[in-house]
């Protein structure tokens, strides 16, 4: 047999008193290992970090990048004005991945008025109430000194008390009618799917994070998987060895089959990582499937739970509800609502004494004293919603909601989850396994010969 007994540096079994069979069979499936566990975790890596753009110019990448091919395009790799470096493919396709969670996920929980019902609006107007009760004074006094001083400095502390107690009063019925009425509401008042996407596509880092914490365990296993590079490389050393008493076979050159065979074994390890992690979705017989069902499925009511923890808590809790509401695309027609409603109580509050406020302001100063109550009323909001002990309670009704509700997925729909997120770039992966596992063939074939 034609083969070169040591490497271009190091004569191997002059050192080691070994053959060459023994040497490959020690030395390849030992690469093969260190490939196989080396491309599993920079894949898990790659698909995370970095989470913003890093990279450099390059002098005339900006010409050349229209004529690269389209798939080359999409990489990862690419930022405008010839810019070339990375970006993890999950923080890199933020709004793809996005839309795909929430589609797989936020919307099978629920709709915006099942969320919203999860909040418990009672229990948000008695906590509105008792906010608002301790800076009502100031709130009614900074809105009427501003829309009309000259009123309020001619009323008598009596007046002003009566002001002060009709509203404190009201307060509680108040609150739960304005809640009840924006329940009624609330599907045209904010898409809970939008408003999901949009938040993630703005904070990649917490995608990232909602992504590794439901599969960290399965994401790691993966990593533990490039082990079976040990076993692949021990048939590989037998190939390597043998394949020149094969008729056909003996024709190709020893680098290319050493070559070709660490790319494979790349490849192997990654696709077989994936595959076990999340397929099949349901139960299958062993000689389908040696691993009978995925490990994210088996895992479905911790990862659930996981979920649930992380979208209540990050994603649609009430600060981010609030926002959306008051300054998100139906902004208008959420501050249009509000003031039909400002306008209505405070009606109803003076009641019998409105003509006179009326009549000694005026019409256009009346209504600028409702506006202008509107307006303090939406400006005070943050102050309500920005109790973190209350929201961590509001947090924990829509942390079970979620979990319950992705708990009763089949397991099908429930890996769509997660894998859908990773699915559409796992060509990029295979990729990455195949030119990793040639550049560890390579340093092989340096260090060992052909």
């Amino acid at each position: 047999m034609d083969i070169v007994a040591s490497g271009p540096f190091i004569d191997w079994e002059a050192m080691t008193g070994l053959s060459k069979f023994w040497i490959d069979m020690i030395s390849v499936p030992l690469f093969s290992a260190v490939s196989g566990v080396l491309v599993n975790w920079t894949g898990v890596y790659m698909l995370f970090t970095p989470i913003n753009f890093r990279g450099f110019y390059v002098p005339g990448l900006k010409t050349l990048f229209p004529f690269l091919p389209r798939k080359v395009q999409q990489l990862p790799i690419w930022a405008p004005g010839g810019i070339i470096g990375y970006q993890g493919f999950i923080p890199a396709r933020a709004e793809k991945m996005a839309c795909y969670i929430v589609d797989k996920a936020v919307a099978r929980i629920g709709s915006v008025k099942d969320f919203y019902y999860e909040f418990d609006p009672q229990s948000v107007a008695v906590h509105m109430t008792e906010v608002v009760k301790r800076d009502l004074r100031p709130l009614v006094a900074s809105v009427m000194e501003r829309e009309h001083p000259g009123l309020w400095r001619d009323m008598t502390p009596a007046m002003r008390e009566v002001v002060y107690d009709r509203i404190e009063a009201e307060m509680p019925d108040i609150a739960e009618r304005a809640l009840e009425r924006i329940g009624e509401n609330v599907e045209q008042m904010i898409d809970i799917r939008l408003m999901a996407m949009r938040f993630l596509k703005n904070n990649p880092q917490t995608l990232k994070d909602i992504v590794w914490n439901i599969a960290a365990p399965e994401l790691k296993f993966m990593v533990r998987v490039g082990l079976l590079g040990l076993p692949f490389g021990m048939l590989f050393a037998l190939v390597i060895y043998y394949y020149k008493n094969v008729p056909l076979l003996s024709a190709v050159p020893g680098w290319v089959v050493v070559l070709g065979g660490a790319a494979l074994i790349g490849v192997t390890v990654n696709l077989l990582a994936i595959k076990v992690v999340f397929e099949p979705a349901d139960p299958q017989p062993r000689y389908k499937y040696l691993w009978k069902q995925a490990k994210l499925a088996k895992r479905q009511p911790q990862a659930a739970e996981d979920f649930g923890k992380l979208l209540a808590t990050n994603v649609i809790n009430i600060p981010n509800v609030a926002d959306e509401l008051l300054n998100g695309p139906r902004g208008d027609r959420v501050r249009g609502f509000m003031e039909n409603i400002v306008t209505q109580e405070l009606d109803r509050i003076l009641g019998r004494m409105q003509s006179v406020v009326r009549a000694a302001v005026g019409t256009k100063e009346f209504d600028a004293i409702r506006a202008g109550s509107m307006e303090a009323g939406l400006e005070y909001a943050p102050t309500m919603v920005n109790d973190e002990e209350f929201n961590a309670v509001q947090a924990e009704k829509i942390e079970r909601f979620a979990r319950d509700k992705l708990r009763e997925l089949k397991p099908a729909q429930f890996m769509e989850l997660i894998y859908s997120v990773i699915e559409q770039d796992a060509w990029l992966l295979y990729v990455h396994g195949a030119l990793l596992g040639l550049g560890v063939g390579g340093l092989h074939l340096l260090l060992f010969g052909s």
